[in-house]
């Protein structure tokens, strides 16, 4: 099974179960258990690489467990600290295993409930786990762009180098986003006066602060509800003229190529999200890193290895009904539209197929 559908899955098993769900041990059963199976691919019935309730005996602190630990030979890979499904997780209530990953050779951690799962590192400090997630999968929406990076952290594919290079980026633009749409919804001084340089010469004194401050409020507002209505626009009003849909059996050019990338051309967050997923889909077959995005103006194009004569799909998103063309082993094309983005998911065998076809 491939990991997104593994995720949606077990998304939709909490979604059913949660409300039943009352102790920490039931939560382990109903949906940690499975994620360390299913989605992180290991045997939790194999003693040698799922270990539950670890001994974690620390300096004076002796019979302290953790959860899980997750190993390959005599290396740890993940140790886990568990909480009932409904709680907030927070690293004060899971001291023993911040001590045990301290104090081990252990780079990586996952605090969950069974429905949030918070993966760790030693990004700010060797040997000391950070007081911040790298990554956070949240089954109550899931965020297909996460789905490379959870692939590289499963039993098959594990590369802590690769997790390590990776989480650092996640982690800081995790955080940057959390500023900025901090700073959007409620503008900080510094933030204000850093915009207010760039428009006006007064001195920033308790009167003009406050009047600054509302205005950058207020122009921040104006700008989410205009970049909004924007992308409504665009999905609704900016329609293209309906092209017939090609025949199966019609063939793509050899030489086929996506119209020259500038000139006004704007890659979407549609098109960003809809090439994370078909990332996801395909790295079960080749790596994340050979499934590439050229953009256009007609169309935006996925590449097998940045290569326009090996497309894997083609995006068609500036029109009413977004659309993506599939490529089978011929080249013959078949067109999909989709109802919204994660459809994309009911075309993963034809993605898949092709990728095998580009890739053998």
């Amino acid at each position: 099974m491939s990991i997104d559908q593994a995720i949606y899955d077990l998304a939709t098993k909490v979604r059913e179960l949660k409300p039943i769900i009352e102790t920490e041990e039931a939560t382990k059963t109903a949906f940690i258990i499975p994620f360390i199976s299913t989605v992180l691919g290991y045997d939790v019935t194999d003693p040698r690489e799922v270990i539950p309730e670890y001994t974690a005996d620390v300096g004076t602190k002796k019979g302290e467990k953790v959860d899980f630990a997750i190993k390959s030979g005599d290396d740890f890979r993940f140790l886990i600290e568990c909480k009932k499904i409904g709680e907030p997780l927070n690293l004060n209530h899971a001291s023993q295993l911040v001590r045990y990953f301290n104090l081990t050779d252990t780079e990586f951690a996952i605090l969950t409930n069974g429905e949030v799962f918070q993966f760790y590192a030693q990004l700010d400090a060797a040997n000391r786990m950070d007081q911040r997630p790298f990554m956070t999968l949240d089954l109550s929406s899931v965020d297909a762009r996460l789905f490379p990076h959870l692939e590289m952290c499963t039993k098959s594919r594990f590369d802590s180098e690769t997790i390590a290079a990776n989480a650092e980026e996640l982690k800081y633009v995790s955080e940057l986003r959390k500023n900025i749409a901090s700073e959007l919804k409620e503008p900080s001084s510094d933030f204000v006066k850093l915009l207010a340089a760039k428009v006006t010469s007064r001195r920033m004194i308790a009167a003009n602060m406050e009047l600054f401050t509302r205005l950058t409020a207020t122009a921040a507002s104006q700008y989410l509800r205009d970049e909004a209505n924007r992308r409504l626009r665009s999905a609704q009003d900016l329609e293209e003229p309906e092209t017939p849909a090609a025949p199966a059996a019609a063939q793509v050019s050899e030489s086929s190529e996506p119209d020259t990338p500038g000139g006004g051309v704007v890659t979407t967050d549609e098109e960003r999200q809809a090439h994370d997923i078909i990332r996801a889909i395909c790295c079960s077959e080749v790596p994340a890193t050979d499934i590439t995005m050229r953009d256009a103006k007609s169309y935006c194009a996925i590449l097998f290895q940045d290569n326009n004569r090996k497309p894997i799909a083609r995006l068609l998103f500036d029109r009413k009904v977004p659309r993506i063309i599939t490529f089978d082993a011929d080249k013959n094309e078949t067109q999909h539209d989709l109802e919204a983005i994660e459809d994309i998911y009911k075309y993963a065998d034809a993605l898949r197929e092709r990728v095998r076809s580009l890739a053998g």
